[in-house]
């Protein structure tokens, strides 16, 4: 995609997030973010190299005496700007047909999540409307939607299957994913979900004896072929849908098969979720609203990612994950927008809002979350997450002196963005 050197000149403040090459940041290293800051008349500059990668970033005249007379693909004078890294969403289910706007009316009315289950809507209503969609159906619907979120300054995705429960959709859903990753400006980290509610007719016994020894086979001739390309393992853990040793069944599956752990967990009953993941080694774990003590500090010793999702909690009305006593104890939090049709937020800046006004997260803490951590809740904190040489030139440029203007001005994203660039290439200008 990067067809030559961007120069970023003149901001104002230029925030790196990591200091020393971190790859994940903890408890009080989330409170204080590395950032440049403009000197006098001497702004900061950033440059791009043709491969994609960050080559250099200092103060407009340091760079100015590396680089010359360069002439540089694009030049972005970014005067009076501030530049962060490219926002990264650790939790989304955006592949599906069939909205569920009238749901919303119920749960306003006080339906719970499991009433309006029950009541043939969520997971199930989605199902029946994706199963009977198109490939290119589901594609058009899809690509709008990756597009709002780059718009949004996202320019790293995770996203999800789920939405089949058999093994024809699921693959269709995948197929989905595959091509956007082909076609579209930004990145994907794909995720296979079957293992997202027990279908109609099924006991889960049933539904997890299909997972493994149908979907995840079929999967595995799939991404052998070339024809796939998956990351992740996911099982919705939860009384009422997939139990502990059924969830610890299908991810050890999904390991066998190739597939990092990154599941959901602990969101409206205490399974014990948190546990079995640090026990499998889990990359990462979503939701954990219901979290015990012990499986804090079981995530927090093993270094599983703490995946929580702020418009969900806002939606559902759930009582917020314990997000302070995670990141007190070393628990590695990272943020998702939980892009779903019982979610529908496509914006990152919209979810470190609310991570900051109802998980009492801090603007800093919240852009590390959103940034280095949700990179290594996908296993690319090595080359994502913060604005670093040799890491990959994914940034967004905003109107404002200083970054937390992103988060300060509530649903203000559309005026604020003016640039999000991927490996270099501008892929959304305002300008």
């Amino acid at each position: 995609m990067s067809g030559g050197k961007l120069l970023v000149r003149g901001a104002r403040q230029v925030v790196l997030v990591c200091r020393a090459e971190e790859r994940a940041l903890r408890g009080e290293d989330m409170k204080s973010l590395a950032s440049l800051e403009q000197d006098g008349d001497n702004g900061v500059s950033l440059v791009v190299g043709s491969n994609g990668l960050i080559e250099a970033v200092g103060h407009d005249a340091d760079i100015q005496e590396k680089y010359g007379s360069t002439k540089f693909d694009r030049v972005i004078d970014a005067a009076g700007m501030s530049v962060l890294p490219g926002l990264i969403d650790g939790h989304t289910h955006p592949v599906w047909a069939g909205d569920r706007v009238h749901e919303f009316a119920m749960k306003l009315a006080g339906a719970t999540y499991m009433e309006v289950h029950k009541a043939g809507g969520g997971i199930n209503f989605t199902v029946e409307h994706t199963r009977s969609a198109s490939e290119d159906e589901l594609y058009a619907l899809f690509r709008d939607r990756l597009l709002r979120m780059v718009r949004a300054g996202t320019t790293l995705v995770e996203c999800k299957s789920g939405y089949g429960l058999e093994v024809e959709t699921e693959m269709k859903m995948l197929r989905v994913i595959q091509r956007a990753k082909r076609e579209l400006p930004i990145e994907i980290s794909s995720t296979f979900c079957g293992a997202h509610s027990v279908p109609r007719g099924s006991t889960m016994e049933q539904a997890t004896e299909d997972v493994i020894n149908v979907q995840l086979p079929r999967l595995q001739e799939l991404m052998k072929s070339g024809d796939l390309e998956v990351d992740n393992i996911d099982v919705f853990c939860e009384k009422g849908v997939f139990d502990v040793e059924s969830t610890r069944r299908i991810l050890q599956a999904g390991v066998d098969a190739g597939l990092a752990i990154n599941f959901h967990g602990d969101e409206l009953h205490p399974m014990k979720s948190a546990e079995l993941g640090a026990e499998l080694k889990a990359r990462a774990i979503s939701h954990l609203e219901e979290i015990s003590d012990a499986g804090i500090k079981a995530m927090a010793d093993s270094g599983s990612v703490a995946v929580i999702l702020p418009t969900t909690a806002y939606i559902l009305r759930l009582t917020p994950p314990p997000a302070r006593k995670m990141i007190d104890s070393g628990v590695v939090v990272a943020l998702g927008s939980d892009f779903n049709p019982n979610a529908f937020c496509l914006s990152m800046p919209m979810t470190m809002h609310l991570a900051c006004v109802n998980f009492r997260m801090s603007m800093n803490e919240a852009l590390a979350a959103a940034t280095i951590n949700a990179a290594a809740s996908l296993g690319r904190a090595e080359t994502h997450g913060s604005l670093e040489v040799g890491k990959v030139g994914d940034l967004v440029i905003i109107d404002a002196p200083r970054w937390e203007h992103l988060i300060y001005q509530l649903a203000g994203h559309d005026h604020l963005i003016k640039y999000v660039v991927k490996k270099g290439e501008v892929i959304h200008s305002a300008v």
